[in-house]
């Protein structure tokens, strides 16, 4: 998962994760009415697999390898605040969201011109129609680089030409980011 990726989720949520993973199998367990079952055949592992893991007796206790722990980790992401993040994805693409941002920009300019990449933090206000380009695009399994691409259109046209009032026909060179943060609402 890639920092933008990361971005979205973190923005859709208001509470963190479970943090451990006796935690996480906590969750899934009370999501799933303490059925091991259910929960065995979510991560595609046996019932007797996922007592194991959460035996209170420490004799019989095993804990998850990393391959498990990964999946335990997307099952809960996959069900963890499914009303928020609704609430908050219709929240950005109906009023917009604010985009945080620290990474490389520069325009199509000759090497040694003062357009030249260069690390920026921008803080820039963008509208519901950016945040329902990206989401689209990520529903549709869109990697890093196309979002990249989606956002460096938006700041261009929000932050380096001011909403068309200047730099027309400016061509923005978005790359190497370090985080990626949004806010909603």
């Amino acid at each position: 998962m890639g920092q933008i990726e990361q971005g979205l989720e973190r923005a859709l949520r208001t509470r963190p994760i479970p943090s451990s993973t006796e935690a996480r199998l906590r969750f899934l367990l009370a999501r799933n009415r303490g059925s091991t079952r259910k929960v065995a055949t979510m991560l595609g592992v046996s019932q007797r697999t996922v007592q194991r893991w959460v035996s209170k007796r420490a004799e019989v206790r095993r804990p998850p390898g990393p391959l498990q722990v990964r999946a335990i980790e997307e099952a809960v992401l996959a069900r963890w605040q499914p009303r928020v993040r609704a609430r908050r994805r219709a929240q950005a693409e109906g009023e917009g969201f604010v985009f945080h941002t620290r990474a490389r920009f520069g325009f199509a300019a000759p090497a040694g011109s003062s357009d030249d990449p260069r690390v920026r933090w921008i803080t820039q206000d963008l509208p519901g129609e950016v945040a329902r380009e990206l989401f689209a695009a990520r529903d549709a399994g869109a990697g890093e680089q196309q979002q990249t691409v989606i956002l460096a259109r938006a700041l261009g046209h929000a932050y380096f030409r001011e909403w068309g009032r200047r730099a027309h026909g400016l061509h923005v060179a978005f790359s190497d980011v370090e985080f990626a943060d949004f806010s909603i609402g």
